[in-house]
């Protein structure tokens, strides 16, 4: 009786599957590679790989849900430039410019301006004054700082947010402020906070503060994850890169050990920028409505140290992938060396032939990537991929001294790029990302510098080091690439 029970049961998931194979293909219409990984996982799991697919496959109304969201974004957008019409007509005459950028022998870099204004809207600002960390604990200490010191309005997105003693004390800053009568708004993200307890921003609450979950987790849903991290004080100074707020970012837990992190401390023009993706994604939340008053976009003075940049945002809301064909266009311009730190590395085949064919091309490129994964599927895919740009002469590292979790790219010493986004699929495709690219010498100079001492942290993964590697490591980098489109 029970054996016959349990062979419906095995029949009846074999049918789901079936239908979710037949869903995958004609439904949701996904990319070749990703729809041939899907019917993989439901080929080789027959009774539970319908399940899987439901928490990290399904998309549902994406395409209808999120092009309502871009339709808002525009005419938040459109509103904007409305309000500024001085800055749209001095964004249109750059583009008419044939060197844009203040560096010597520069022009051919013009291109990579252009394409973020075209693609994501992306304004051009040289007032900005910036201030590099290398570490969570000065930056969480000029955040707390600067939190202290806000006037008119706090406006802070993170994907994550730890219910831990920094995390608290983060809470306790804002809500100190709120008391004060200082406009403070937090929004994170529904799957990245799932699990912090019922109370945990009660304070921030009643205090007079405002709190907004990214997509409130309904069921469990892991793609389409606001991944961004941004933190804007008085309209005036704005904070952007990769460190979420937790104590593991501040290299107190001992799994992870030191943690090396990427992010930047911005005063200027791009401040505004920052300010309006916030809205862009508060007002898509149930919360109440942020309407574009001049004091969330105040005049702000002429900084001493200039620095070029753009603030360029992509996800499910832009109607291109606007950080990868940003970072593509880097790798493609480069005539000397193009350095990249990135946790997860599970490129598409674009950027993967452009890293070859740079290479190929004597460009020195190199690539680090942890040596203490925190997703082993991501980091034995990541192996696969490196392996194979090892044959066109890339150098690749694993980072050692902790863990690495930067995003960080470097173009010929001209350009750098900061900001959110992973060098993997789910970060050009799935997850809602915002990277800052900075335009000047000196500034990339300060970021290679710090790549320096991170391959000196690192350990070199040379050819015959990875031709050395274990018949099962061989097989689980085989399956892992497999399934790399989902990752």
């Amino acid at each position: 009786m029970i054996a016959d029970f349990i062979q419906i049961l095995i029949y009846i998931g074999i049918i789901i599957n079936l239908a979710f194979a037949i869903f995958v293909v004609f439904y949701e219409r996904k990319n070749p590679g990703t729809t041939w990984a899907w019917l993989m996982v439901l080929a080789i799991i027959p009774v539970f790989g319908w399940a899987i697919y439901l928490v990290f496959g399904f998309e549902g109304r994406k395409h209808k849900k999120f092009a309502q969201k871009s339709i808002r974004d525009e005419q938040i957008l459109s509103d904007f430039m409305a309000k500024n019409p001085e800055l749209f007509h001095k964004q249109f005459n750059l583009l008419k410019k044939k060197n844009i950028l203040p560096m010597p022998n520069a022009e051919h870099l013009n291109d990579v301006v252009a394409m973020n204004m075209r693609t994501g809207a992306s304004a051009y600002h040289t007032n900005n004054s910036v201030k590099l960390y290398n570490e969570g604990n000065s930056k969480f200490d000029d955040l707390l700082k600067d939190i202290a010191a806000a006037k008119s309005f706090i406006h802070m997105q993170y994907y994550i947010v730890r219910d831990d003693d920094l995390g608290r004390k983060i809470i306790a800053a804002l809500a100190k402020k709120a008391k004060e009568g200082v406009e403070v708004k937090f929004l994170y993200d529904g799957i990245g906070n799932a699990f912090n307890s019922p109370g945990f921003n009660k304070p921030l609450k009643e205090a007079g503060g405002e709190v907004q979950l990214f997509l409130p987790p309904r069921w469990i849903r892991i793609n389409y994850r606001n991944h961004r991290k941004l933190a804007i004080i008085d309209g005036k100074i704005g904070y952007i890169g990769g460190l979420n707020i937790g104590d593991e970012y501040l290299g107190k837990v001992k799994r992870f050990g030191f943690w090396r992190d990427t992010h930047i401390r911005v005063v200027g023009d791009s401040v505004h920028d920052m300010e309006l993706r916030f809205a862009m994604d508060w007002n898509y939340t149930k919360g109440s409505k942020l309407k574009l008053d001049d004091k969330y976009f105040p005049k702000i003075e002429t900084q001493d140290n200039r620095i070029p940049m753009q603030i360029v945002s992509s996800g499910p809301d832009t109607r291109w992938n606007n950080v990868q064909y940003a970072y593509f266009k880097m790798i493609t311009e480069a005539d000397k060396k193009i350095y990249i730190a990135t946790p997860y590395f599970v490129p598409d085949d674009s950027l993967l032939e452009a890293l070859k064919t740079a290479a190929l091309s004597g460009i020195d490129v190199r690539i680090i990537i942890p040596a203490k994964p925190d997703h082993f599927f991501v980091y034995w895919s990541s192996l696969s991929y490196l392996g194979e740009l090892l044959e066109a002469g890339v150098r690749c590292y694993e980072y050692t001294k902790g863990f690495i979790h930067s995003k960080v790219m470097t173009m010929d010493g001209l350009i750098t790029s900061i900001g959110t986004a992973n060098m993997d699929i789910r970060s050009f495709q799935l997850n809602f990302e915002v990277n800052a690219f900075l335009y000047d010498s000196d500034f990339t100079a300060k970021v290679d510098k710090q790549f320096e001492t991170d391959f000196a942290d690192c350990r070199e993964i040379t050819q015959s080091i990875y031709n050395s590697r274990s018949r099962f490591t061989k097989i689980r980098e085989a399956f892992s690439r497999l399934i790399s489109p989902l990752l």
